[in-house]
């Protein structure tokens, strides 16, 4: 009796909790490695690309089980605005091991612990969407690091969604264009989470991925480390130049058209891979 209750397999919350701490422990091992390396880049050469952090952000997906699938690529010849349909805080690692960039962010980010540290050395420009009074300042920094040359990552739903479909775009985000060189190019950019565990995700899986509504952060960081894999899919649609696009309206339905066309393929597994 002894020797068969050890063999017993073990239940699926201890696997769960011990994937998580495993994930946990190499994220923070791979943190306290490289992270005051980017700390001192941010204090001394503030103007540098952050490979650091793209290279944290390729571990963490390797250590929580993110498996990207890379549709396109990245732009590289020009500053490039990405444009991104938004699911979960996974979307950060995911875009951000693909993408030399900054993210735009809402401002209370800067206040999540560990999360905002992150954020800081990632350079994250953060916006205070409540306060239309400053929407021009921003709307200037982000401009400012696109024509230093220097990548930016957006989320113009302005909001998290399970993923099913994109919420609309809003225009008013996309100001930053209007104030950026003609040459900076936009890429729209899709993401979906297509399996967990090498099974198709579904409806009632995706509350485990996707962060929405008034979620807990901490709790939901924890379910999603110790599922297993999870696979997603990045699409990178044709880029465009600002230049091209007549005003912020116009670029803003073209994007939101390009990141829905994608996503819908992705939840359909049916991309195509030329």
């Amino acid at each position: 009796m002894a020797q068969s209750a050890l063999l017993k397999p073990f239940s699926p919350e201890f696997d769960h909790d011990l994937r998580a701490i495993r994930a946990l422990a190499w994220s923070t091992l791979v943190g306290i490695t490289i992270l005051p390396t980017q700390a001192c880049i941010v204090r001394w050469l503030p103007d540098t690309s952050p490979r650091i952090p793209r290279a944290f952000h390729k571990v963490f997906c390797r250590a929580i089980g993110l498996k990207p699938q890379i549709v396109g690529a990245p732009a590289k010849d020009a500053a490039t605005l990405f444009v991104a349909n938004h699911v979960s805080w996974l979307d950060i690692p995911l875009i951000g091991s693909q993408v030399l960039g900054s993210f735009v962010a809402r401002s209370d980010l800067a206040g999540w612990g560990m999360f905002g540290t992150l954020s800081n050395l990632q350079r994250t420009i953060y916006i205070q969407r409540e306060k239309r009074s400053t929407a021009a300042q921003q709307s200037d920094e982000i401009a400012d690091r696109l024509n230093a040359g220097q990548n930016v990552i957006l989320f113009p739903e302005g909001t998290s969604s399970p993923g099913l479909r994109v919420l609309p775009f809003r225009s008013s985000l996309f100001s930053v264009a209007e104030r950026a060189r003609a040459d900076t190019l936009i890429q729209p950019v899709s993401i979906g989470y297509t399996h967990i565990n090498d099974m198709p995700i579904t409806r009632a899986a995706r509350p485990k991925i996707a962060w929405i509504g008034d979620m807990d952060l901490l709790p939901h960081v924890w379910e999603a480390i110790g599922l297993g894999t999870i696979r997603a899919t990045v699409m990178f649609h044709p880029a465009v130049r600002r230049g091209d696009i007549a005003n912020r309206k116009e670029l803003a339905r073209h994007c939101e058209a390009q990141v829905s066309e994608g996503l819908e393929a992705i939840n359909r597994h049916r991309l195509d891979r030329d």
